[in-house]
C-alpha cells in the first residue's frame, strides 16, 4: 500500500506558511512504498477551510489521475483569499484503484494580497531626517485595549530598516534582521506573526524597535553610502485581532503611536552595536501610566509606499538564530589583549551573560576571522569596524547583551575590558543565516574532502543572509551577481535554495529594469550611488547570471515558473548584451574575465592567464545554449530555434578565433581549457587534445589550482570528463 507523507505548499516549508503571498499555492507530497511495485496512479486532494475561532467552516475535494506528485496545480475553482486559512489532505490510488490513507494535514494562511488590506500608515519619529552620520534605534509603542480574550490575532509588519517587535514585554517571533535586504523601492516585503499568545483580555501594548539595517545605514566598499533607498527609518505594523463572536479591531501604526529613542546608540551593518544600558527605558513594551510615558513623543506620519512598491510577503525563509557555539580556547596576545576561539569560522554574533559592572563601564567586542603575527586579523575588514561596545550600567542582577541589528563574520573575537574575573562561559556565537533546509549531505573515506565540504557549507551558511553574498566580514557583504552565477550549482545541491533566490531573482529583475536592461553587478543594487560600479556597462559572467541561476533551480527543482518569472529578464539582457557583426562579445566594454586568477598582479586581479575576451564569449555561447533550452521547456519553439541556430554559427566564430584544429587555445591556461570542455565549446577530436594539455599545465603547476574565480568550478569536472582522474 502507498502512504502520502509531507505535504508541502510550492516550496515553503513550515513553520514558514503563515501570511504567504499566493492564492492558488501548487501543492507536492512525498510517496512511501510499502510495496515497490505499486505507484501512485492518481490522487484525492481535501481542502478544509477555518472560520475565525478555527471551527471548520467547509471541506472541498479534488481529484486527479496522475502520477504526478511535485508542484501539482491548485485543483479547486476559487483561489483563495487573503487572511484565509486552510489545510490540505492527500490520499493517492494506485493501478489497482487500491487507496492510501489521508495524509497529515499541512496548514497555510494567506496574507495580505492586496493594498487595500493595509488601513494603517507609515511612521517615523518626528526627529527623523537624512544625515551623514548613524542614527540610534527608535522605539515606538501603541497601548491599547481589547474587551475580551481574542480567539485570533494577527501582527502584519514591517520596517524600512530592520525591526523587533514586542507585545506585552515578550518578543514577537524568532526572526534576525527583519524585513531582510530586497530591492526597497521595489519590493517591500512584510511578516506575519501569530500573536494570540501575547495578549490579554483587558490592557495591551505593542512595541517596535526599528534600526537603519541595509535600507538607510551604510552599505558598499571604499567608504561605501548611506540612505541608499530613504533617508531614515520608518514601520507598518497593523494588529488585526478576532473576538469569539467574530467582531474584529485593528491596532494600527498611525500618528498616536508614542516614540522614543533606545538604548542601541549604534546599529549598523558593518560597523557593529553601541549599547548603552544606561538608557535602556524600562518596561518600554509594556503597559504604562501616563507619567511613565513623560519624554514620550507622537510618532510622525508619512505618506503610504507608492504604488510603485510592491508590499509582499517574501518566498525566503527568514533570517534566524541557528545555533550556539561555545569558545574553544582563550589566546593571551603578545600585547595582552583577550582573544577568543571559537573554532570554527561562522556569521553571527556574540551573546554575553553573567555579567556585573558598574555605570558607564564599556566592554568592546572586536571581530576577526584570522590571526596576524599573533594579534587578531583585522587588516582583512578594510574600514569595516567589526565592533560591538556595550555600555554597562549598576544592577544587582546579572547583566545579558546580545545585538539585534549587526552580524560579523568571524572565527576570534577580541574582549577588551571585562569587568572582574573572566569565565569563558559567559560568551557563546551565535550563528545566523538564512534558514533554508539542508538538500543533501556528503561524506566519503578521505577526512581532507570531508573537511572541503564542511568547509563549503559553512562558507554557504555565512553568505546566504538574506541574500546570497560575496563575503560575511569585510565592507562588503552584497549580493554579487558573478558569484551567485558561478556557486548557484553548488548551492542548490548543499541546501533548498528555492525560496531565497526565488526572491532575489526577483529584485534582480526590478534592478535591471533601473539600469534599462543591464543587470547590476550587485544585487539589491547598493552601488546606485557610486558612478564607478554602478555604470550601465554589461559583463560576462555577473550578468548570465539572469540566465544561468533560473536554469540552475529549474534543473534542480523542475519548476518550470522561474523560467517563467525570469524570461523577460533573460531576453532583456540578451538584447542589451552588445556584439559584433561576427556574434561575438563586442572587445570595447572591461571584462572581469578569470578574475582572481593567482597568477595575476593582486592589484590588477582581472589580468591573469587567460584573456578576458576569450572568457566571454565563452560564457557568451553558455548563454546562448540555455537560452535554446529555456524556450524549449516554455514551447518557445520560434525563440528555441532563433537562438539554437545562434549558437551554432557563434560556436563556428568561437573556433575560428580562439580554438586551433588540433584543441590547442590562443590562451594556454587551466581556465581556457576548462571552461572549453565543461561547456563543450570543442570538437570530439579537440576535447581529447584539449584534456592532454590541461592535465600537462596542472603538472607543471606542481597540481595546484591556477584558476581564477570564473574557471575554478569548471577544473575537476573538466578533468574528469575526459577522463583524467587521475594525472599519473
Amino acid at each position: 500500500m502507498l502512504a502520502v507523507t509531507d505535504v508541502r505548499f510550492e516550496h515553503y516549508h513550515p513553520p514558514n506558511t503563515l501570511g504567504v503571498q499566493n492564492s492558488t499555492p501548487r501543492i507536492s507530497w512525498k510517496i512511501a512504498h510499502h510495496d515497490t511495485r505499486s505507484t501512485q496512479n492518481g490522487y484525492e486532494i481535501e481542502l478544509t477551510k477555518y472560520g475565525h475561532s478555527q471551527e471548520v467552516h467547509d471541506v472541498l475535494t479534488a481529484s486527479q489521475q496522475s502520477q504526478e506528485n511535485i508542484l501539482n496545480p491548485w485543483p479547486f475553482q476559487a483561489p483563495l483569499q487573503s487572511r484565509e486559512h486552510v489545510s490540505i489532505r492527500v490520499r493517492v490510488w494506485d493501478e489497482q484503484q487500491e487507496k492510501s490513507p489521508w495524509s497529515e494535514p499541512a496548514y497555510l494562511e494567506v496574507g495580505l494580497l492586496h493594498r487595500s488590506d493595509w488601513t494603517c500608515e507609515r511612521i517615523t519619529a518626528p526627529w527623523a531626517s537624512e544625515t551623514t552620520e548613524a542614527s540610534p534605534e527608535d522605539l515606538l509603542r501603541r497601548q491599547f485595549v481589547l474587551r475580551d480574550s481574542p480567539v485570533k490575532a494577527r501582527l502584519y509588519i514591517t520596517a524600512q530598516g530592520v525591526y523587533e517587535a514586542e507585545i506585552n514585554g515578550q518578543r514577537v517571533g524568532d526572526y534576525f534582521l527583519a524585513p531582510g535586504w530586497t530591492s526597497y523601492n521595489g519590493r517591500l516585503e512584510y511578516q506575519t506573526y501569530d500573536v494570540i499568545s501575547h495578549l490579554v483580555n483587558g490592557s495591551n501594548c505593542i512595541g517596535i524597535r526599528v534600526a537603519e539595517g541595509w535600507f538607510c545605514g551604510r552599505i558598499g566598499f571604499e567608504g561605501g553610502h548611506r540612505n541608499i533607498w530613504g533617508p531614515h527609518t520608518a514601520v507598518l505594523a497593523q494588529l488585526e485581532v478576532t473576538y469569539v463572536d467574530g467582531q474584529t479591531c485593528r491596532i494600527e501604526s498611525d500618528g498616536s503611536w508614542k516614540v522614543i529613542q533606545g538604548p542601541t546608540r549604534l546599529a549598523e551593518i558593518y560597523d557593529g552595536e553601541k549599547y548603552d544600558m544606561m538608557m535602556e527605558v524600562s518596561n518600554w513594551s509594556s503597559v504604562m501610566d501616563e507619567e511613565s510615558l513623560k519624554g514620550w513623543t507622537n510618532a510622525k506620519t508619512l505618506t503610504f509606499p507608492p504604488e510603485s512598491t510592491q508590499l509582499v510577503a517574501g518566498f525566503a525563509e527568514p533570517v534566524r538564530r541557528i545555533e550556539t557555539i561555545n569558545p574553544v580556547k582563550e589566546i593571551t596576545t603578545p600585547s595582552g589583549k583577550k582573544v577568543l576561539d571559537f573554532g570554527q569560522n561562522l556569521v553571527g554574533y556574540l551573546r554575553l551573560s553573567g555579567i556585573k559592572g558598574s555605570n558607564g563601564h564599556k566592554i568592546i567586542l572586536q571581530h576577526a576571522e584570522v590571526m596576524e603575527n599573533g594579534e587578531l586579523g583585522i587588516r582583512p575588514l578594510r574600514i569595516c569596524q567589526a565592533k560591538d561596545e556595550i555600555t554597562l550600567k549598576d544592577s544587582q542582577k546579572e547583566l545579558f547583551w546580545e545585538p539585534r541589528f549587526t552580524f560579523h563574520g568571524f572565527r576570534y573575537a577580541q574582549i577588551d575590558n571585562w569587568p572582574g574575573s573572566f569565565d569563558l562561559s559567559c560568551i557563546e556565537a551565535v550563528v545566523c543565516h538564512t534558514d533554508m533546509k539542508p538538500a543533501g549531505h556528503f561524506s566519503c573515506s578521505d577526512p581532507l574532502l570531508n573537511q572541503l565540504y564542511r568547509n563549503i557549507v559553512w562558507g554557504m551558511r555565512g553568505n546566504f543572509l538574506s541574500v546570497p553574498t560575496d563575503c560575511p566580514q569585510r565592507d562588503e557583504r552584497m549580493g554579487w551577481t558573478g558569484d551567485l552565477s558561478l556557486f548557484g550549482p553548488t548551492a542548490c545541491l548543499i541546501y533548498d535554495c528555492s525560496g531565497i533566490l526565488k526572491n532575489w531573482l526577483i529584485d534582480l529583475a526590478y534592478d535591471q529594469d533601473v539600469l534599462d536592461g543591464v543587470p547590476p553587478m550587485v544585487s539589491p543594487n547598493a552601488t546606485l550611488p557610486d558612478p564607478i560600479w554602478c555604470r550601465r556597462v554589461p559583463c560576462a559572467i555577473w550578468h548570465d547570471v539572469t540566465i544561468i541561476a533560473p536554469w540552475v533551480l529549474y534543473q534542480e527543482s523542475g519548476d518550470e515558473s522561474i523560467l517563467t518569472q525570469q524570461y523577460d529578464s533573460m531576453m532583456k539582457w540578451m538584447k542589451v548584451l552588445p556584439r559584433m557583426e561576427s556574434g561575438l562579445w563586442d572587445p570595447k566594454p572591461f571584462q572581469l574575465g578569470d578574475w582572481l586568477d593567482p597568477a595575476a598582479p593582486p592589484d590588477q586581479p582581472w589580468k591573469g592567464a587567460t584573456d578576458a575576451k576569450m572568457v566571454s564569449n565563452m560564457f557568451l555561447l553558455q548563454s546562448l545554449d540555455l537560452m535554446s533550452k529555456i524556450c524549449g521547456v516554455l514551447g518557445q519553439k520560434d525563440e528555441q530555434q532563433i537562438f539554437k541556430e545562434d549558437y551554432q554559427a557563434t560556436r563556428v566564430e568561437f573556433q575560428q578565433e580562439y580554438v586551433t584544429p588540433r584543441g590547442r587555445l590562443t590562451s594556454d591556461s587551466q581556465a581556457a581549457y576548462a571552461l572549453a570542455i565543461c561547456l563543450d565549446l570543442l570538437d570530439p577530436a579537440q576535447r581529447v587534445r584539449a584534456g592532454d594539455r590541461l592535465v600537462e599545465l596542472v603538472r607543471k603547476n606542481e597540481f595546484k589550482v591556477g584558476t581564477g574565480f570564473a574557471a575554478t568550478p569548471f577544473l575537476c569536472e573538466a578533468l574528469a570528463s575526459t577522463g583524467r582522474l587521475t594525472c599519473d
